[in-house]
C-alpha cells in the first residue's frame, strides 16, 4: 500500500513541478510570471499565527511523532546500519505550493497538499532514516511565483519562509542532545533556506555537522561557502562538509539556472560567477567526481505497472561538468516529467538514492572517528 501511494504521489508532484517549466518554454516568461504571481501584496500574518515548534503539530515528522513515510525504504534496500550512534537529520522540503491566492502557503495542510509533503519524506528524507532520526518542520513555504520575481513581495515571502525554518532549527537544536551528530538535508526551496541556515548557525553547528546535502540548488565555492565556514566534500570519507548537485542529461540546457543565479550576490557578499558553481557527485561523494553506472548502488524507480518502487543498481553514471551533474548510462524510465533542457531536478535524490544513503552512513562513521 505504501509503495502504491508513493508512486501515485510521484506522478502528481512531477506533473505539478513541470507545469510551470513547460509553460515558460511554450508561452514565454511574461505569461508564466503573470499566471504564477500571487494576487495582492504580501501581508505579514499575525504573530499569533506563527508556528510553535515546541508542538508536534508544527512538524511533518519528528521523534515521538513519526509518520510511516519518514521510516519508509524500498523492499530491496540494504539492511540496517551497525556500530555507529544515530544522528539527527534536519530536513527541509521543497516547494509544493503553486496556488496564487497568497504569497506563502498556510502552515496547515490536508488532502493533496499533505500527500505532497509526505511524498518528499519518502523519496528524499528516507535516505537518512537508517542512521538517523528525521526531523522535518512544516513551514510557510514561499509560493512558486516568488521565485519568478525580484521585488519586495517575493523577498518578504521568502523571508517569512526562512524565519519559520530558522525557528524550527533552533527548537531542533534545543531538543537534540548536545553531543549528537547532525545531518542537514534539503531540496530546491528547502536547499535555498538550508544555505542561509548554514551561514546563520555555523557556530552552533561547529564540530557537530556530519554533512550538509544541498540538493537541487546552486552553491558558490567562493561566493557562498566562506560565509558558512564550510568546504565542499572533496573525499568520500570526510565529515563536516557540503554536497551540492543539479542533475541534467545531455544535451543539457542549463541557461534557466545560470541566468537566474550568475551575477547575484552570494552569502559571502561577492557576485556569483559561472565558474564558481560547485558540484559534488553523490555517486562518489567527491568534488567534481566522475563515476560510471556500475558505481550506482541503486536508482529509485517504479516498475512498468506503477505498483512497486524498487532500486535499480548499476544503471546511471554521472560526472561533474562546469558546476552541473551530467547523468549518463541506461537511465531508467522515471516518468514522463523530466524538465525542459533535460533537467532531472525532480529526481535529484531518486537517481542516487542508495548512494546518498551510503554516503551519509560513511560520513557518520568518519565523524565518530574524527
Amino acid at each position: 500500500m505504501l509503495a502504491r501511494r508513493f508512486l501515485g504521489c510521484i506522478f502528481i508532484l512531477t506533473l505539478i513541478g513541470v507545469a510551470a517549466a513547460f509553460a515558460f518554454f511554450q508561452f514565454g516568461s511574461t505569461m508564466l510570471v503573470r499566471s504564477a504571481t500571487p494576487r495582492g501584496n504580501f501581508e505579514r500574518p499575525a504573530l499569533s499565527a506563527d508556528p510553535d515548534y515546541a508542538e508536534a503539530a508544527s512538524w511533518i515528522t519528528r521523534p515521538g511523532a513519526e509518520i510511516p513515510e519518514a521510516q519508509w525504504s524500498p523492499d530491496d534496500a540494504a539492511g540496517g546500519a551497525s556500530g555507529t550512534p544515530r544522528a539527527a537529520t534536519f530536513y527541509i522540503h521543497p516547494t509544493t505550493y503553486l496556488a496564487t491566492d497568497r504569497w506563502n502557503a498556510p502552515l496547515e495542510s490536508d488532502g493533496q497538499a499533505e500527500t505532497n509533503l509526505r511524498l518528499f519524506l519518502k523519496s528524499q528524507a528516507s535516505a537518512y532514516n537508517r542512521i538517523s532520526d528525521v526531523w522535518a518542520p512544516r513551514y510557510r513555504q514561499a509560493a512558486y511565483g516568488a521565485f519568478l520575481l525580484d521585488n519586495q513581495n517575493a523577498h518578504k515571502a521568502l523571508g517569512l519562509a526562512y524565519r519559520d525554518v530558522l525557528q524550527a532549527f533552533d527548537r531542533f537544536l534545543a531538543e537534540v542532545p548536545a553531543d549528537s551528530p547532525i545531518i542537514l538535508a534539503g531540496h530546491s526551496q528547502g536547499s535555498l533556506h538550508l544555505t542561509r541556515l548554514l551561514a546563520d548557525r555555523k557556530h552552533a553547528l561547529k564540530g557537530r555537522l556530519v554533512a550538509a546535502y544541498v540538493g537541487g540548488w546552486p552553491v558558490g565555492a567562493k561566493s557562498d561557502l566562506p560565509a558558512m565556514g564550510l568546504a565542499a566534500c572533496r573525499t568520500a570519507d570526510e565529515s563536516g562538509c557540503l554536497l551540492s548537485w543539479q542533475s541534467f542529461s545531455e544535451p543539457a540546457n542549463t541557461k534557466l539556472v545560470t541566468g537566474a543565479w550568475v551575477g547575484t550576490k552570494g552569502l559571502a557578499g561577492i557576485p556569483r560567477t559561472r565558474g564558481d558553481m560547485l558540484c559534488v557527485n553523490p555517486l562518489t561523494g567527491t568534488l567534481n567526481g566522475d563515476a560510471p553506472p556500475s558505481a550506482n548502488l541503486g536508482t529509485l524507480v517504479p516498475d512498468s505497472a506503477m505498483q512497486e518502487a524498487k532500486l535499480n543498481p548499476g544503471a546511471v553514471g554521472a560526472h561533474c561538468d562546469k558546476g552541473f551533474l551530467k547523468i549518463e548510462g541506461d537511465i531508467p524510465n522515471l516518468g514522463p516529467f523530466v524538465l525542459p533542457g533535460n533537467n532531472y531536478h525532480v529526481y535529484d535524490y531518486a537517481l542516487f538514492w542508495a548512494n546518498i544513503r551510503a554516503d551519509a552512513e560513511r560520513r557518520l562513521k568518519a565523524w565518530v572517528s574524527r
